[in-house]
């Protein structure tokens, strides 16, 4: 029986595990999206949800309650400004994980935790680390020579 066993453990003391939400809470509400095992996200699902439900009550006190959680002062102004608003009319659901494979140093579930209805694209303007930049193609990347040479001379007699 799994009376009175409710809480994730993930083999830390409580100082760390603590610690350790807290900072995931940070970077979850900062780039929307992170990877990690899959017993870690299930222990931070919870806390998120509880976030977003303060920034949706737009209080003074519901902010405070937020700042105890995340120290950081700019990750709890956009959760109340953006991400707040954003759920203003969803009940609850603001998380989804989603499975990605197996780590290979240990073989441990690894997972994607990220806000449901994000935008696509990364709100610091970033490209995303799957997105292929335009590259040259086989023989344009090493025109650098005598062929660069060779056309510099022919438009210049031109």
């Amino acid at each position: 029986m799994r009376h009175r066993n409710h809480r994730y453990r993930l083999g830390r003391v409580s100082e760390h595990r603590t610690a350790m939400l807290r900072n995931m809470l940070v970077a979850l509400f900062r780039h929307e999206r992170i990877e990690t095992t899959e017993a870690k996200a299930k222990a931070v699902r919870g806390l998120a949800d509880r976030m977003v439900t303060l920034a949706k009550r737009e209080n003074l006190h519901a902010r405070r309650q937020a700042l105890s959680w995340m120290p950081d002062t700019e990750v709890v102004g956009r959760l109340f400004d953006q991400i707040g608003a954003r759920y203003a009319d969803r009940h609850g659901g603001y998380t989804r994980i989603i499975h990605a494979g197996v780590r290979p140093g240990d073989g441990a579930p690894v997972v994607y935790l990220e806000l449901v209805d994000r935008p696509e694209t990364p709100p610091d303007g970033k490209a995303k680390p799957g997105e292929k930049k335009g590259k040259p193609g086989k023989g344009e990347a090493k025109a650098g020579g005598k062929r660069k040479k060779k056309e510099k001379a022919a438009a210049a007699s031109a």
